[in-house]
Formats: structure tokens, sequence, C-alpha cells
């Protein structure tokens, strides 16, 4: 009987992480760039059970198989495109395509397909709240004024065209999957050569975030009316469990 305690306990922990997940995607709907996340259940190998004896071990049965969901279990992120909004503000850029924007945060160079950029104290191109935004060379973008023009490969002009400013990175990896995401909520390269890239920069505009708010809604009533099912039958498992031990022993 103690199984069942397992396999509901781990069910209700799998929904409540995937709440969580839905949650934050939710959350993220109106964040330039962000790219929601999946969790998936994992599992321990399977478990051969048989039917033995309680003295005489010999001539076992086998019953089945049985496996346990493994926590904490696998969250991916989906790194697909999402949808260009125009802004018509001079310091916003989204990347259509692969790539990524690099920035210096405290912590080291991380990655960002969010393009909603800011001029710090020194005039350098920054994300709030993140760091300064570098260029192909990954150095910072010194603008000092953010009346600027840019063309589609993120070559940045002053207004009126006559002087070249920097050109933003776009930085491209092996393999997406492999990037981890920090706490920050921007990207980690986790090992991986960044590769400069000429990709196509969209100017006065942002990325949007890839999330369905529909889908996540979905997904988000699936888990609750399953963890609410997984809390109840718990309920009855412990009052089935009190009566094995306390009537089936009187008898």
């Amino acid at each position: 009987m103690t199984k069942g305690f397992y396999n509901l306990t781990s069910g209700m922990l799998s929904q409540s992480r995937r709440l969580d997940v839905v949650a934050n995607n939710m959350t993220n709907l109106s964040t330039p760039g962000y790219k929601k996340e999946t969790y998936t259940d994992s599992t321990f190998e399977e478990v051969l059970y048989s039917l033995v004896g309680n003295k005489d071990k010999t001539g076992a049965q086998v019953i089945g198989e049985q496996s346990y969901v493994l926590a904490p279990s696998e969250f991916y992120v989906d790194y697909s495109q999402g949808g260009l909004e125009e802004t018509g503000l001079n310091l916003d850029f989204a990347i259509e395509g692969d790539g990524f924007f690099a920035i210096q945060a405290e912590a080291g160079i991380e990655y960002t397909r969010g393009g909603s950029f800011s001029l710090d104290e020194e005039g350098c191109l920054y994300l709030p709240g993140h760091g300064r935004v570098l260029g192909m060379d990954e150095q910072p973008i010194q603008l000092t004024t953010d009346a600027i023009r840019a063309d589609s490969q993120g070559n940045l002009y002053t207004q009126d065209g006559g002087y070249y400013l920097g050109q933003i990175g776009v930085f491209t990896f092996a393999d997406n999957a492999q990037l981890v995401k920090e706490a920050s909520g921007l990207f980690g390269a986790n090992g991986q050569a960044a590769a400069p890239t000429e990709g196509l920069v969209h100017w006065k505009w942002v990325e949007s975030a890839n999330v369905d708010m529909v889908s996540e809604m979905t997904q988000m009533m699936t888990a609750q009316r399953a963890l609410q099912s997984a809390a109840q039958i718990i309920k009855l498992h412990d009052e089935l469990l009190n009566r094995a031990t306390s009537e089936v022993g009187r008898m």
C-alpha cells in the first residue's frame, strides 16, 4: 500500500512543478524575447515484480513491471521564434531567425532574445537590470545618444547617417538545447563557443514571448484537476490503510 502513497505523492509534486512552470510562462507573456519552458516527467528504471513464497523462494511468478516518477524531472526551453512587434523606439531591436544578443552581466557574458535596450549613465547600450550590450567584437557599444539609425545587420549610425557607431552583436550556438537558463532569466553558454553571425536585425521592433495563452490556460486547468484528484485519492488511500491496520488486525 505504501507504493500507492509514493505514486500519489510524486504525482502531486509533478503537477505542482508543472503549475509553477505554467505560471512563470504566463507571468512573462509581455516580456520581450522570453522563451517558454515546458516540464516533462522522467522515471526511474522499470522495476520487475514477482510473487515469491514466505520461506521457500523458489518458483517465483512474474507479476509485472512498474516505474516510478523521478523527482526532480526535466525542464526544457522552447527556442522557437516569437512574433515581432513594432514599437517605434530607437533602442529596440529584434532578431529574426537564429541568434542571441550578448550581455555583459556581473557573472559573465549571458545571452538573450530580448532587445528592449536603453542607455546607462556612461552612454553605453545596455539591457536594464542585466548589463551592457556587446558588439560583434564582444565589447560594449558606446552611443552617448539615442538619436541613431540602424540597418538590418545591426550596424548603428548617427541619425543623419554620417558617423558609424558600432554593430550590435548577434551570436549563435551549435546546440541551443545545451544553453543554461541562469537565475537572471538570461542564458549561459555552458561551455559552448558563441559564433558571431550576420543575423537579420529589425530596428524599432522587439520579439514578443513565444507563449500561447490559450495553451498555457489549458495546461494549468489540466494540472490543477490532476493535483486535486491526487489529493482526494491520497486521503482515501490513507483511510483504507488505517482500516487495514486497525480493523483487519482485530479479525
